[in-house]
């Protein structure tokens, strides 16, 4: 019998590769996003199911669960992609921003992944992929928000992984570095605020993410990385996707913060 995945953000990005991928697989995909109507590479595949999901929609997430559950029978694995990034000074961010920014990264991935959980414990069995980022172990500048919410996914994943344990569930948490995706699009919410005083700081990022040497993967990479957590049968918590996800993670762990801080500020003065 088929294994099924349910992804959230499905519709672009790590979410759509990771639902092609697991499809190629064998396996039933329970495809959710905000806008199933718009999607229409995902409903050519056989055994992929979309459904409408909005991580800031209680109602929608339960929906989006019973409806996959009549679908295949069963989920077996959970990955909570659906997420986005705030960047700039938070001197510039309306609250709304910043509540927008913990509701959508963190408290809907809990939202979803409670939500699930109850499924889970009855077959005594489940695997929970969150994604969270280079920025979940290490900081850029200006990202404070994101980064925040990142930190959080890391520090939630390795608490469940106790609790799950008790229940025969998996947690699993994967890290990509950059990766070419919409993420400067719809994806991301980036506010200058004016401010004379962070002009700086902020051409200085500007350069540094448009500089064409650095190591950009493909979101299928990611897609390959979330598919080997699943099916790897480890307890291993913790994946990282990319190249420079090792280099950067690396070197975050073998430095002092001061000389981490200098490594960073001097690729943003080249």
């Amino acid at each position: 019998m088929s294994k099924t995945i349910l992804i959230t953000g499905a519709g672009s990005g790590i979410g759509k590769a990771t639902a092609i991928h697991f499809q190629k697989q064998g396996w039933n995909v329970i495809a959710t996003m905000r806008s199933p109507e718009k999607e229409n590479e995902l409903k050519e595949l056989e055994n992929v199911h979309s459904e409408k999901l909005d991580v800031l929609d209680l109602e929608s997430i339960h929906v989006a669960i019973q409806n996959g559950i009549k679908k295949f029978g069963k989920i077996d694995t959970l990955l909570n992609n659906a997420g986005y990034g705030a960047y700039g000074p938070l001197e510039s961010f309306p609250r709304e921003n910043i509540i927008k920014q913990f509701n959508t990264n963190v408290i809907g991935l809990m939202d979803v992944t409670k939500a699930i959980i109850p499924h889970f414990r009855a077959n005594k069995d489940g695997v929970i992929v969150n994604i969270s980022s280079i920025g979940g172990q290490m900081t850029f500048a200006l990202g404070s928000l994101y980064h925040g919410t990142k930190f959080a996914v890391e520090g939630i994943s390795e608490s469940l992984h106790y609790e799950m344990k008790e229940i025969g569930v998996k947690v699993k948490v994967v890290e990509p570095g950059f990766i070419a995706t919409d993420f400067g699009g719809r994806s991301f919410d980036f506010q200058s605020g004016n401010i004379e005083d962070y002009q700086l700081i902020i051409n200085a990022l500007m350069k540094q993410w448009q500089n064409p040497n650095n190591t950009v993967s493909p979101p299928s990479l990611v897609a390959e990385v979330i598919y080997n957590s699943v099916t790897d049968g480890t307890n291993q918590l913790r994946y990282r996707a990319g190249d420079d996800a090792d280099y950067l993670l690396d070197a975050r762990k073998k430095m002092t913060d001061t000389e981490f801080f200098e490594m960073m500020n001097s690729q943003m003065e080249k």
